[in-house]
């Protein structure tokens, strides 16, 4: 399909983060502490972190699926649609559904980087939350320009590097950044910021 053919935008898009995102982001000296994609007792991958497992994502990778048929499963990259974690895979999904761009929501991570935001050690979450951020531009946005709208997420355990963040990725990429931040009531509603 010619680009100039498509209209639509997706903006609550999900991207099923695949098992090799941090391999060329996370520095050298902390690899061995990234989080890893390892399939639990029960057949389920997850994203594992300083000992704690994320959720499963599989609602999120539920395209093609009849909606009765929705809920955790798929639990393993093998049993979902390839464009839910292969760019190229998604960028020949969209083209077939005319879309020209697409926001993509993180999934393991949470919208306000909850599995980073909950880890003990928040310098190395930190360090994490940016490789991931890295990933989100320099490979997945950036492997085909102009079809993704970049989403960070920021550290919102600490205001002050949260603004360090937004600021670090608009240099980086225009784009988003998704947060959520605590309200009186204790509910969490999710907010967005453009970089642009």
């Amino acid at each position: 399909m010619d680009v100039n053919d498509m209209i639509l935008v997706s903006i609550d898009d999900h991207v099923i983060e695949p098992p090799d995102m941090f391999d060329n982001h996370v520095p050298e000296k902390y690899r061995a502490e990234a989080p890893k994609s390892i399939m639990d007792e029960n057949g389920f991958e997850k994203w594992w972190f300083q000992g704690v497992a994320s959720a499963s994502s599989g609602l999120n990778a539920v395209v093609g699926w009849p909606n009765e048929e929705w809920g955790l499963n798929p639990t393993t990259f093998a049993e979902m649609r390839p464009g839910s974690y292969d760019i190229h895979q998604r960028v020949r999904d969209m083209n077939r559904n005319g879309i020209l761009s697409s926001m993509c929501f993180p999934s393991f991570a949470g919208f306000n980087a909850r599995f980073f935001q909950e880890a003990q050690d928040k310098d190395l979450a930190l360090i994490m939350l940016k490789s991931y951020n890295d990933w989100r531009i320099d490979e997945w946005a950036a492997a085909y320009p102009g079809r993704f709208i970049p989403l960070a997420i920021g550290p919102v355990w600490d205001p002050q590097e949260l603004a360090n963040e937004v600021r670090r990725v608009a240099r980086k990429s225009p784009g988003s950044a998704t947060t959520r931040t605590p309200t009186r009531s204790g509910r969490t509603p999710p907010s967005s910021c453009s970089t642009r």
